[in-house]
């Protein structure tokens, strides 16, 4: 089985595709055809070198995934064509894109970041701090109050996936997301992409993003017990500086364990494999097709490299089946993400 480094997201009512040269969106309209949007991708990784070290890379990969996460929202949105779910600049986002000289999209995108960043530290960091103090007169030990407020960090997000896995919209979510899954499956296994090979594959992956979330959750519990016990300020305030560390090492050993077989990796990532079980649904044959397409799209670097090269499909090229690449009904688009 050969192990890639390619990777996606689902979207609103499709799936987003990342290739180390591009990334495509396929999104079911509501007139039941498919659209596909393709955008060439360069990291700032290829601009300086430096950044391609262990733990710089895992860094900068985790916030460019952060903005290409809100890019596809959007473009999802505004493909899928429903306007109560499409994101629109407001007035004060068009008045800075104006005076910044920045496009509104890319005000818009940085303002919804930001929303993200401060709801996440709030709920994920803010609150287990607040909670855990409520023990201090009780328990003197400092990495005993650090290890009971990772616990309560975890137990939120755990109850957080619970409870957003129970929304009818989510679970939509989460059927295009075991597209995703089964479709990198497929590749991996070296299959040819087809619906018929894609379906009988698990929605379980080890470099999933759950996983990697459940991750940084076990490791933060480690850093921060070191940390001693300030106050509350300071604590959010040191957990804030030290999360890009800690995603950076957690993007260590979530691509480690992609590239590993071995019964060690298989026992670190079950748990993260379980919790996959709430972020991920059997999908439909129809998704599935969205999911293939989306990644054809996005490979098609790949495959260009491997017929320059003199390379087959049977060598490990990522090349479209002739079934999903004659997908009926599919409308492929030019538009930029």
């Amino acid at each position: 089985m050969k192990k890639s480094n390619i990777g996606g997201q689902a979207v609103l009512e499709g799936v987003m595709m990342k290739a180390p040269k591009a990334m495509a969106i396929a999104v079911r309209r509501q007139d039941g055809t498919i659209e596909l949007t393709r955008t060439p991708l360069r990291s700032v990784k290829d601009k300086y070198p430096i950044l391609k070290l262990p733990v710089f890379r895992g860094i900068i990969t985790f916030g460019e995934s952060m903005v290409l996460g809100v890019k596809s929202l959007m473009a999802s949105a505004e493909i899928y064509g429903d306007e109560a779910q499409e994101m629109k600049p407001s007035k004060f986002e068009k008045f800075l894109a104006e005076k910044t000289g920045k496009s509104a999209d890319d005000v818009m995108i940085f303002f919804a970041l930001v929303l993200a960043i401060f709801f996440a530290v709030g709920l994920f960091i803010g609150l287990p701090a607040l909670a855990a103090s409520f023990l201090r007169t009780r328990i003197q030990s400092t990495i005993v109050m650090n290890v009971i407020e990772g616990l309560v960090r975890l137990l939120i997000f755990l109850a957080y996936i619970v409870l957003i896995s129970r929304m009818k919209d989510i679970r939509r979510v989460f059927e295009y997301h075991g597209a995703e899954h089964k479709t990198i499956h497929c590749y991996e296994h070296e299959e040819e992409l087809s619906v018929e090979n894609a379906r009988k594959y698990t929605t379980l992956h080890p470099r999933c993003g759950t996983a990697f979330l459940l991750i940084v959750m076990v490791i933060s519990i480690f850093f921060f017990s070191f940390l001693g016990w300030q106050n509350i300020w300071i604590r959010i305030g040191a957990r804030i500086l030290l999360l890009p560390v800690i995603a950076g090492i957690s993007y260590e050993v979530t691509r480690w364990a992609g590239k590993s077989d071995s019964k060690a990796v298989g026992i670190i990532m079950f748990p993260g494999l379980m919790l996959q079980k709430l972020t991920t649904r059997e999908p439909d044959d129809q998704q599935l097709e969205v999911a293939i397409m989306a990644f054809q799209a996005a490979t098609q670097d790949e495959k260009e490299d491997c017929v320059n090269h003199g390379a087959t499909d049977a060598e490990g090229c990522a090349g479209p089946g002739p079934e999903a690449a004659s997908a009926k009904g599919a409308s492929c688009g030019s538009a930029g993400v």
